[in-house]
């Protein structure tokens, strides 16, 4: 059981992590940055998404359906494509 992490462990790697992947330096600017606001903003959680880069108002939801539609059609595309060239194919050979 030499893989067995107490959770103090487990807590202080995955701060290790964040830390080394920039996350904590991230946060504490656009903390600073919504502290120094002169006005506190309406909606704090968008003022984070907005400053981080995410875009606001987007319905996540419906881009993964939309996605998913997309995902399927391309596939079906394909396919499509892979058979006409068979048949082009076939169809060459024939007049060869």
């Amino acid at each position: 059981m030499s893989n067995y992490q107490t959770p103090d462990s487990k807590k202080e790697e995955y701060r290790k992590y964040l830390e080394k992947s920039g996350v904590i330096d991230a946060l504490t600017k656009v903390l600073v940055g919504l502290y120094e606001e002169p006005e506190r903003p309406p909606n704090a959680v968008d003022y984070i998404k907005r400053y981080m880069g995410a875009p606001t108002g987007v319905d996540v939801e419906s881009l993964r359906i939309e996605n998913d539609d997309m995902k399927k059609q391309v596939q079906e595309l394909s396919q499509t494509v892979e058979e006409l060239n068979i048949r082009l194919k076939e169809a060459e050979e024939a007049d060869a």
